[in-house]
């Protein structure tokens, strides 16, 4: 069973973006922009706070023991959906602000879980949490670029950031729009939510609608600590 362990905003949040994503996908003014897109469904957008991948039958209870006592030593917290970016001028993620230190708390113990128990170390990118709403499908690929962001407003940065930023790359070189749409996506602020359970999720590649993963939640688990 392919598990993650992950944060899920809630569908007036998730609501809240898809609208802002369909205005962007409308406005960008940029021929072909968002076509060549593969764009992720709403229902299986998360936040993941650690990737465990195939975890035989018989871990399965350790894991969600281990998870239920991460949440129960943790308090509830607040987030918000906040600007955009991309991974390799492919992934198009939108961000995240309010309690960072919180979440990333929660991801170095749920991270660790797979480390301990399972002997597998979770390699990718945890330090900036982020949800994915798209990636550049079939032939649209673009040149390698490790890490790109446009953000305004989250964490006190402002402008861009990270390896490269989006700005500044023409259409030879983003065929796929990812650019352009983060760009247009670096003022998003989404509304805030409190975080106050944390999930395990099974994930099926290629079972879900139009070739994309199924996700089912396996167990909830409440944040159950007093904060203070």
């Amino acid at each position: 069973m392919r598990l993650f362990a992950a944060v899920l905003p809630p569908a007036e949040v998730l609501g809240h973006l898809d609208g802002a994503l369909e205005a962007v996908r409308c406005g960008t003014g940029s021929s072909g922009a968002g076509e060549a897109l593969r764009w992720s469904p709403p229902e299986a957008r998360h936040l993941t706070v650690a990737f465990y991948g195939d975890v035989p039958e018989g871990y399965l209870r350790d894991v969600a023991d281990e998870l239920a006592g991460i949440a129960a030593r943790r308090a509830p917290f607040d987030l918000a959906l906040r600007g955009a970016g991309t991974f390799d001028r492919r992934t198009l993620w939108i961000g995240c602000a309010g309690d960072a230190a919180a979440l990333a708390r929660l991801t170095r113990e749920a991270v660790a879980v797979g480390r301990d128990l399972l002997g597998r170390s979770d390699d990718r990118v945890r330090s900036r949490a982020h949800l994915t709403v798209a990636r550049v499908g079939g032939r649209a690929r673009t040149r390698p670029d490790r890490w790109s962001t446009t953000r305004r407003g989250a964490g006190g940065n402002g402008g861009t950031g990270g390896h490269g930023g989006t700005g500044g790359h023409d259409g030879a070189d983003d065929p796929a729009g990812v650019g352009s749409l983060a760009r247009a996506l670096a003022v998003y602020r989404g509304p805030t939510w409190r975080v106050d359970e944390l999930v395990l999720v099974s994930s099926e590649l290629g079972a879900g609608p139009s070739g994309h993963a199924r996700h089912e939640i396996v167990r909830r688990f409440a944040l159950a600590a007093v904060a203070g």
